[in-house]
């Protein structure tokens, strides 16, 4: 029998973070989110979204099939759930973070004259 899955629809990162933390506090995981665990956690995830590239070329990694595709989407969605519960933990606004860090990279990296 096909297991029916609940539904989510987050629409921004807030909702993301709302709906992650429910989603914890719903099964008692709190104490397992500590940013140690999470920050792990991260790495493990970012690790099996790498096995799907491992031994592609360059040309192979950008044309997956669409199996392929959905379960790099899969992974990434792993990476993006334990990095937002992570930030939620330490209190770190992802997109205000984010921000900083492009105007940083902005003067570190200048753009390429258009000479």
């Amino acid at each position: 029998m096909h297991q029916q899955h609940p539904s989510y629809h987050c629409t921004s990162l807030q909702e993301l973070t709302h709906a992650l933390r429910r989603f914890a506090d719903e099964r008692d995981w709190e104490r397992y989110h500590t940013p140690k665990n999470l920050a792990a956690a991260l790495i493990v995830e970012a690790g099996e979204l790498l096995e799907h590239f491992q031994w592609l070329t360059q040309e192979e990694s950008l044309h997956l099939s669409p199996g392929a595709k959905q379960e790099v989407a899969h992974e990434v969605a792993d990476v993006l759930i334990y990095l937002t519960r992570l930030a939620d933990r330490l209190g770190i606004d992802l997109l205000a973070a984010a921000s900083e860090k492009m105007g940083i990279n902005a003067k570190k990296y200048p753009p390429l004259s258009q000479d």
